[in-house]
């Protein structure tokens, strides 16, 4: 019984999206058109279940590159309208279309110059033949078996907002870095953002050692630095290897006495590397691939001189993974 009916609450629902995607028409285009040309923001407001909807609705459209916040409308009539400039674009939510709050607060947003795009149920209603824009979210029922609670209609309005930011998105050419820039908290943010120049050694902290250095001296490097592995350089500076703590560890097994030797007859040739550009997700996935806790960094393609050292460790802290 609980299995059939939680089925037919998403099959109501999803009836109503698609009845609502069927309407959608030149009203949406002029919708963006008004939002595109505006030198404002966008104010979302709304009562109730349109309200919580609203503050998603105002909350995309700010992530994706759309200036927008939410009014709640009881607090526009004391006072909060100053938030509201002209050049504004206002989304009034209302399913009836007839919310006492919202209807309030029409006159004002007329006065202060700002444009009006209605997302409502009823293309009858005062909100709708007052709006400059009406964007029709009405559903056939609601999932609620009673009538009485908001389900279809808050899905439909939601997607309608979804709609709206997405479209926005596409007409400004916004891109996954200029999301990033909105979300440096979270492990999206970071993937896009942070470059491998961003967290690498740099200086002193590089564990590198000459070509005739002895393994003795090498294995110092590589426990002093700290970062399991030291490169090995030739005269010039130019990296020609690395060695590897687990190097040492396997030649070590195999009953070498390698603390004597040169770091030269120890070391593993033409060592994979990395731009100091590049993204530092870039290096976990080359690090993860070839199963390698370190990569050394160069300033670009042509450079043989590393300018840093990037572990494992340290992207994995800064929450990339």
């Amino acid at each position: 019984m609980l299995i059939e009916e939680a089925q037919r609450v998403i099959r109501v629902e999803a009836e109503a999206l698609l009845a609502m995607a069927d309407r959608i028409d030149s009203s949406f285009e002029r919708a963006i058109e008004l939002i595109l040309a505006s030198s404002g923001r966008v104010i979302v407001s709304g009562m109730g279940k349109s309200g919580l909807v609203g503050q998603k609705v105002a909350s995309t459209m700010a992530s994706t590159g759309t200036p927008a916040f939410f009014l709640h409308p009881a607090e526009g009539i004391h006072g909060d309208l100053g938030m509201i400039m002209t050049g504004d674009v206002v989304i009034a939510i209302s399913n009836s279309g007839e919310t006492e709050e919202i209807l309030r607060i029409l006159p004002s947003i007329k006065r202060l110059g700002a444009h009006l795009i209605a997302l409502s149920g009823n293309p009858t209603s005062n909100l709708a033949r007052s709006s400059d824009v009406f964007l029709d979210v009405s559903v056939g029922e609601e999932a609620c078996p009673l009538g009485l609670a908001p389900t279809a209609s808050t899905t439909a309005t939601l997607a309608m907002g979804d709609a709206l930011a997405v479209a926005l998105l596409v007409r400004r050419g916004f891109r996954a870095e200029d999301f990033a820039l909105f979300h440096p908290g979270g492990s999206l943010g970071k993937k896009l953002i942070l470059r491998v120049e961003d967290m690498m050694h740099t200086g002193d902290s590089i564990p590198l050692v000459q070509m005739d250095t002895l393994m003795k001296e090498a294995l110092f490097v590589i426990t002093d630095k700290g970062l399991g592995v030291t490169g090995v350089c030739d005269d010039s500076g130019a990296l020609a290897g690395v060695i590897t703590d687990g190097d040492l560890r396997r030649a070590l097994e195999r009953g070498y006495d390698i603390l004597n030797q040169q770091a030269k007859g120890i070391m593993k040739a033409g060592p994979l590397r990395i731009k100091r550009t590049e993204l530092a997700a870039a290096a976990l996935q080359v690090m993860e691939k070839r199963s390698i806790t370190s990569l050394f960094v160069f300033d670009d393609d042509l450079s043989t001189v590393p300018c840093g050292i990037i572990h494992l460790h340290d992207i994995l802290k800064a929450g990339i993974a």
